[in-house]
């Protein structure tokens, strides 16, 4: 009797196991903002160790700040994006946002010393939709 209980209950276990499903989420509602840096969109940032670009985002309201998800990548040559937060040629690039703003911050990859960047950047902004 024991082991035919064994049994049954090993099965019931097993099939609960197996019955696991994964879900995935695919966001439905996503967009991508472009945008174009010069060097004198560049200011000291408050902090006197880095530069900051700020990039208004009108997609970003109240609840899209709080809820959704921003990834942000910078080109510096021609279809090569490099997603930030990314260190090139010394400088370290990052990023914050919030309603209406995307702001991008330079400095050198030490942290010690502001650097402005003195060539053109692409931006590529996309903004993810949460539930």
């Amino acid at each position: 009797m024991k082991r035919i209980l064994t049994i049954v209950c090993c099965l019931g276990l097993l099939l609960s196991f197996s019955s696991c499903t994964k879900q995935y989420i695919t966001p439905n509602n996503t967009a991508t903002v472009y945008a174009t840096l010069a060097p004198s969109d560049w200011t000291l940032y408050s902090d006197g160790k880095s530069y900051d670009a700020p990039i208004n985002v009108n997609d970003i309201d109240p609840n899209f700040a709080q809820t959704g998800n921003v990834i942000v990548s910078i080109s510096f040559s021609d279809g090569v994006w490099e997603q930030v937060p990314e260190t090139y040629n010394n400088v370290a690039y990052s990023f914050t946002y919030n309603q209406g703003n995307v702001t991008l911050y330079a400095q050198s990859a030490d942290g010690t010393t502001p650097v402005q960047p003195t060539d053109n950047i692409k931006v590529k902004i996309t903004l993810i939709a949460t539930n």
